[in-house]
């Protein structure tokens, strides 16, 4: 399953070597590591993502030029990393309970989370190919991004559209092993395979523009502020979706009977590597916000905290 199966709901999965040796691997360690680590660290990444992102939407909206292209994309950025988030306080709940908000709550939390997931990766791409555009071809008009209004908004027509699998294939379904619970799947095979290749795309179009801006800029001794920004955030990224992309296709692998990993060490690793790769994952959307911590940024965010303890401080000093 995929970055919106976050459960592991089987103790026993069965796995055969050929057509007649069967074996019973034992994973019930496995389901009550999930059920404690994953609920407390989501927990985390949400309440940080909820702070930092809702931080960098007020300092857009009160100090930053909304007309400018660069901003309308971070701005994208952090709403596509709020709907990302929104979809964990659930998923932390199945770990622990099973999916309790009925199927039609299921294909929305998948079709949501899905776009958050698409969104953070074409609006990567848009903003490296920007600063690409901006460094290797100077004279062009994307910098002034008048002729480039309706990119975010084709960006999020292809992450909404590109979500739609999540939409049609999710369903609560029963445990085999208890039938008071159920879960929400999304298994297609076809939507693991969209999402691998999603990120390839990505990670090739941003390796081939830094890659470019790099020979560009080799023989500067300043950077842009621009640049770095988005680098850190394509870094982010990247550090976090790479590892758990890779587990994903390898489990594939899995499910099509390839040795050696239909044996039942093999899948056991997996599945905690699976674990720990989905955390460093999903902590993308409250590690970006870090990123847009440049100095202009730097000072919006005092002010906007000096404004707030302004507020809570004056009633106190006039009584």
């Amino acid at each position: 399953m995929d970055h919106t199966d976050v459960v592991e709901y089987v103790a026993y999965e069965y796995y055969t070597n050929d057509l007649t040796d069967f074996s019973i691997c034992l994973k019930e360690p496995l389901a009550r590591v999930g059920s404690i680590a994953v609920p407390l660290l989501f927990s985390t990444v949400v309440l940080l993502s909820l702070v930092g992102n809702i931080l960098v939407l007020v300092i857009l909206g009160l100090y930053e030029n909304l007309r400018s292209l660069t901003n309308i994309l971070i701005l994208s950025l952090a709403l596509s990393d709020l709907m990302f988030t929104l979809g964990l306080p659930l998923w932390s709940s199945q770990y622990i309970w099973g999916w309790t908000f009925g199927d039609a709550v299921c294909k929305g939390v998948n079709f949501v989370f899905s776009a958050g997931f698409y969104s953070s990766t074409v609006l990567l791409m848009l903003m490296t190919i920007q600063c690409y555009v901006a460094v290797v071809h100077p004279l062009s008009d994307w910098e002034r991004g008048q002729r480039f209004a309706a990119v975010p908004i084709l960006a999020w027509v292809v992450s909404f559209g590109a979500a739609i699998p999540a939409l049609l294939y999710s369903e609560v379904m029963g445990d085999p092993e208890d039938s008071n619970v159920v879960y929400c799947e999304f298994n297609s095979i076809h939507t693991k395979n969209q999402q691998n290749i999603f990120f390839v795309i990505a990670f090739l179009v941003v390796a081939f523009c830094y890659v470019r801006i790099l020979q560009t800029t080799c023989r500067k001794t300043k950077r842009h502020r621009t640049e770095r920004l988005i680098f850190w955030i394509a870094a982010v990224f990247f550090v976090g979706w790479a590892p758990y992309n890779i587990v994903i296709f390898l489990r594939t692998l899995t499910e099509h009977q390839v040795e050696p990993f239909t044996h039942c060490e093999v899948s056991t690793h997996l599945d905690y590597a699976h674990h720990v790769c989905q955390l460093l994952a999903f902590s993308h959307c409250c590690l970006k916000p870090v990123c847009y911590v440049s100095v202009r940024f730097r000072n919006h965010f005092k002010r906007v905290l000096r404004k707030m303890f302004r507020s809570q401080t004056s009633p106190a000093s006039e009584f």
